[in-house]
């Protein structure tokens, strides 16, 4: 059955409704996030954020996990029921057998574990894997650009293993971005301004943070293009071939430490709320994926003020009028200003990817590769 899993794991293509593939998934997935949910009630101080645990209500996630324990229960019988593909239904039942036998839902966690243990952010890739794969594949599906791409189209895997290094490591890269941002911009926050700032009415604060945020990814952006050395790790972005809500994840982590250091740095020195900051961080997450994703949104003229998923399709385009363009996150007026936006009479690009397709495959690969690549 390991072979099965393995070969399951590596195809991609259309799940063919009526052989007991996309419910045996769905089952095996919730299994799956059930088993990894208790290990995480087992040992909070080690596998989940700090930040997190202050925000949630367990007993949501206990209600959550108990229900996704009876669907992928009940998803599995019918399938054994229905003699189809029952050697999945095994798995998710051996995975919901050992998260029962652990405590399943029940488990009792202990609040007086010490806060500051190493961590990795398990807490995190369930709950932003279980939110993104609900809300985002359903939008897919409902507004889709390419109708005939499917939920695991190619290279599916390599985008799914940086989704889950990158989520996992979240307690390095908040250790690796705050400790550079303390270093290197300490110096420049002065409670003056950062008092003035904190006194901003909230709309002009997240307003602020957000133009703020957006000037320093544009030209941080605009450099990961025009250096040579630093177009190396982008590359690695760039290489997806299919823009999906899966597809902003293949990003490699010394990008995305370099990057949310320089973005993190005036949000520290300006001195913003932790409402605001809360709220652009919302902001920003639903950004990323969303404007990756495979969906047909333009949204009239405001797509020249505002980054939609048409906007930066265009920037991950092959196209040769799209090559450098389009590097806002959210304000796409900044490349009108600069000009840096797309000049185009047709509306979506039609090819993704790396102009030479020279970036390789594979999570292990593309983090190698921006120092063995000399071209």
């Amino acid at each position: 059955m390991l072979n099965r899993i393995n070969q399951l794991s590596e195809s991609s293509g259309e799940l063919k409704p009526g052989t007991g593939l996309i419910t045996g998934v769905i089952a095996l997935v919730l299994a799956i996030l059930c088993f990894l949910g208790v290990l995480a009630f087992h040992f909070p101080q080690y596998l989940t954020t700090p930040q997190l645990r202050q925000s949630y209500d367990v007993d949501v996630i206990r209600r959550l996990m108990y229900w996704s324990l009876v669907v992928a229960g009940a998803l599995a019988l019918f399938n054994i029921v229905f003699s189809r593909m029952r050697w999945l239904a095994l798995w998710t039942f051996v995975l919901l057998g050992l998260a029962l036998a652990l405590g399943g839902n029940r488990v009792e966690v202990d609040p007086n574990f010490p806060d500051h243990t190493p961590y990795v952010g398990l807490d995190w890739f369930i709950l932003d894997l279980l939110g993104s794969t609900l809300i985002f594949v359903f939008i897919e599906k409902l507004f889709a650009l390419r109708r005939d791409q499917p939920v695991f189209r190619p290279e599916w895997q390599t985008d799914f293993h940086h989704f889950i290094v990158n989520h996992l490591a979240v307690g390095f890269v908040l250790l690796a971005t705050n400790l550079l941002v303390h270093k290197l911009f300490g110096w420049a926050a002065k409670d003056g301004i950062r008092a003035w700032v904190q006194d901003l009415p909230f709309g002009v604060a997240l307003f602020l943070i957000i133009l703020v945020a957006d000037l320093v990814q544009y030209w941080t952006h605009r450099a990961y293009h025009e250096v040579p050395t630093l177009w190396r790790l982008h590359a690695v972005h760039h290489s997806v071939k299919s823009m999906d809500w899966l597809a902003g994840s293949r990003q490699h982590i010394l990008e995305l430490i370099i990057t949310r250091t320089l973005v993190l740095a005036p949000i520290f020195v300006l001195g913003f709320s932790k409402e605001v900051i809360d709220t652009y961080i919302v902001i920003v997450g639903f950004q990323a994926v969303f404007n990756h994703a495979n969906v047909s949104v333009r949204l009239g003229p405001l797509r020249y003020v505002i980054v939609t998923p048409n906007f930066h399709h265009w920037h991950h385009s092959q196209d040769q009028e799209a090559l450098d363009k389009n590097y806002a996150a959210h304000f796409a007026f900044l490349d009108h200003l600069f000009g840096t936006a797309v000049q185009s009479e047709r509306k979506w690009p039609e090819q993704y990817g790396v102009l030479g397709d020279y970036v390789p495959d594979g999570f292990l690969k593309q983090l190698h590769f921006p120092f063995t690549w000399k071209g």
